[in-house]
């Protein structure tokens, strides 16, 4: 198990800004940063990083937490594992005591798969650059394709030994077990024995996002046709190929600086390209392209540009991901290499100026493009046009966004010179199928009924609000005041010691907590007792801070916190320094808040006592028990009164 200090040292290192910036695109707005949520879908950035608290908070879908909590959701770790991928990024040094008996055998199964990678990846790269046979043939290879040493080192390449049993042999020696090797792929079992499954073959890691080795692809050195040209890994626990985009580790921060991603289809193009000096680009890995892929890109931008050969089968694909990515919400462009070019190739004979030149000059968006390949190919046949037509529309019915979908039919029209009306009638009749047919999907698939997506999102957004319990809103808000404001000190008419009016001095959390433990008023959620009696027993010392509660190890307390001192909206200090408008800010209104906070809480539980002795009445009493519920009654009423009015005083 992870030593505590270990622990300590990760979190108060890892700041939030940067764990989450390597995953999201952020952008500043005022003292936080916002991006698009990586764990729900969302059009309109809804997702906050607060550098100064150390945390994140989607407003769309309720997420929340600090570094370690935003890792374990979005790659699916457990918590030591977690707490290692943030002290390898930060170079902490991790102390461990020994594990507990009940770490579960699926966790390790999975970091002995990540561990087993990482060593068979160093293993390669050590036979290509530090052997006879890999320098000769492998690191050869690689020069010829134009690689340099350092494009070499940046994708960790290498080299797969011929022999059926080398690298499996190997790793055995090392200590590695072999149901590993089985369970990852780089072996096969056979009667008994383990066979390399990649043998012969310069190797490509497959690396996620974060850097963790998730698989290889192999490429043979030759062109024997019997056998594959290319050989990737098989799923596996921790190599899911759906999810995977080659070179996005390498790319992601290009990505989110240029607010923009070059899509291919091969590993070797976005090693040239990366060389050539686009560094914004990935592939898929090893699989048409995926909706998860997608999804995964849409954490860091939402322009896609693509790059596919301009051969049938890459148009086929072209047009196949453009419209997955118009179903996703993206805006994507189209970039028409020269005959006879990929992107290989293409990044290997022109300068890095040039390329990007030749990018944003020839990108063209999916209208254009869609209808030059389409008209070429109806070549004035009426039946083809209208088929064409068709083709072009089913592309415009994907897309989510009204506006955007209405100004690319009006150039849809233009270009295809056909008249408007005609397009939108047809893109109506789409539309109405797309959903007749997502409905008897869902119906089919999971019994539940989906509504159009016009909805279907905002009532998702809403249905995933942060739960808060059952407590009511007073309740909540005195508990919200206390973790911000415990410590701030506010003046309140007093009378010194010698009897003399003056304003004295009280802390927030003094008061609060005196004018409910006077009443014995206590939270009754539980897990607001919680945090209210963190107060109650550091009464006469400094109150614990809000970091406190948002970093709790206590999950519920760190999630109550940080829903209850989120906020999604920011006062601009344009307001005061741009229009000299000054606007009080929450604290600076602290006597008032106090007051009305802790009086409407009182008088909510209040009006409960007196719900509940009303229904107590109605039933039959002995005579002694009715008289007390009587006499409490309209104790509770002129308790009810009173703190209207004191209320009523705070309020005006």
């Amino acid at each position: 198990m992870i030593s505590q200090k270990t622990i300590d040292e990760v979190i108060d290192t890892a700041r939030i800004e940067d764990v989450v910036g390597d995953f999201v695109g952020l952008k500043r707005r005022g003292s936080n940063m916002i991006g698009l949520c990586p764990f729900h879908n969302e059009k309109t950035p809804s997702f906050n990083v607060s550098p100064s608290k150390g945390i994140f908070k989607c407003f769309g879908c309720g997420q929340a937490g600090n570094s370690v909590k935003f890792i374990m959701e979005l790659e699916k770790l457990s918590y030591p594992e977690t707490i290692k991928y943030l002290a390898k990024k930060y170079n902490i040094q991790v102390e461990e005591d020994e594990q507990p008996v009940e770490f579960k055998q699926e966790q390790f199964e999975r970091e002995s798969m990540y561990l087993l990678n990482q060593w068979v990846l160093e293993y390669f790269q050590e036979q290509m650059l530090h052997t006879e046979e890999g320098q000769s043939v492998a690191l050869s290879y690689f020069k010829e394709r134009g690689f340099t040493l350092e494009t070499i080192e940046t994708f960790a390449l290498g080299f797969h030994p011929p022999g059926y049993s080398v690298l499996y042999d190997a790793a055995i020696k090392a200590g590695y077990k072999p149901e590993f090797l089985f369970k990852t792929g780089l072996a096969i079992e056979k009667d008994g024995k383990g066979i390399d499954r990649f043998r012969g073959r310069v190797m490509f890691p497959i690396r996620q996002q974060s850097g963790k080795v998730l698989g290889f692809g192999g490429r043979i050195l030759g062109n024997d046709k019997k056998i594959a040209k290319y050989l990737n890994s098989p799923e596996s626990e921790v190599y899911h190929k759906s999810s995977v985009l080659y070179g996005l580790f390498e790319a992601k921060k290009a990505i989110s600086n240029e607010d923009e991603a070059l899509l291919v289809e091969g590993y070797t193009d976005v090693i040239s390209l990366h060389q050539a000096g686009l560094k914004n680009v990935v592939a898929s890995s090893g699989t048409s392209l995926t909706v998860d892929q997608i999804k995964l890109l849409r954490r860091y931008t939402e322009n896609i540009v693509m790059l596919y050969d301009g051969d049938s089968a890459g148009i086929k694909a072209t047009f196949r991901g453009l419209d997955m990515i118009l179903e996703q919400g993206l805006h994507v462009k189209i970039v028409s290499l020269p005959e006879g070019e990929d992107p290989d190739s293409f990044a290997k004979a022109n300068t890095a100026d040039y390329l990007k030149d030749y990018i944003r000059r020839e990108a063209k968006d999916f209208i254009a493009y869609k209808t030059s390949v389409l008209k070429e190919e109806a070549d004035g046949d009426p039946i083809k046009i209208a088929s064409m037509i068709r083709e072009v529309v089913h592309s415009l019915a994907l897309i989510p966004d009204q506006v955007l979908r209405s100004v690319y039919l009006k150039d849809c029209a233009e270009r295809l010179d056909t008249d408007e009306q005609t397009l939108i009638f047809e893109l109506n009749r789409q539309i109405k199928d797309n959903q007749k047919k997502a409905y008897s999907r869902e119906v089919k698939d999971n019994h539940e009924v989906h509504l159009p997506e016009s909805l279907e999102e905002e009532i998702a957004q809403i249905k995933q609000l942060p739960d808060l319990g059952a407590a009511m809103p007073q309740e909540m808000d005195v508990v919200r005041i206390l973790i911000l404001y415990a410590n701030n000190i506010v003046p309140f008419e007093g009378k010194t010691e010698e009897g003399e009016d003056a304003d004295l001095l009280y802390r927030i959390g003094d008061i609060i907590l005196h004018e409910l433990n006077e009443d014995e008023l206590f939270p009754e959620d539980p897990v607001n007792l919680r945090i209210f009696n963190f107060f109650a027993q550091a009464a006469e010392n400094e109150f614990p801070k809000d970091v406190f509660f948002l970093h709790h190890q206590d999950e519920e307390v760190s999630q109550r916190a940080i829903n209850l001192t989120s906020s999604p909206h920011l006062l601009s200090e344009n307001w005061k320094e741009k229009h000299q408008i000054f606007i009080s800010s929450e604290s600076d209104l602290s006597k008032k808040m106090i007051l009305t906070a802790v009086y409407s809480y009182k008088l909510r539980r209040v009006q409960n006592m007196l719900k509940e002795l009303n229904e107590a009445l109605s039933g039959e009493q002995a005579d002694d028990e009715m008289n007390a519920s009587l006499e409490r009654y309209m104790g509770l009423q002129n308790a009810k009164l009173e703190l209207a009015k004191q209320l009523s005083y705070v309020i005006l």
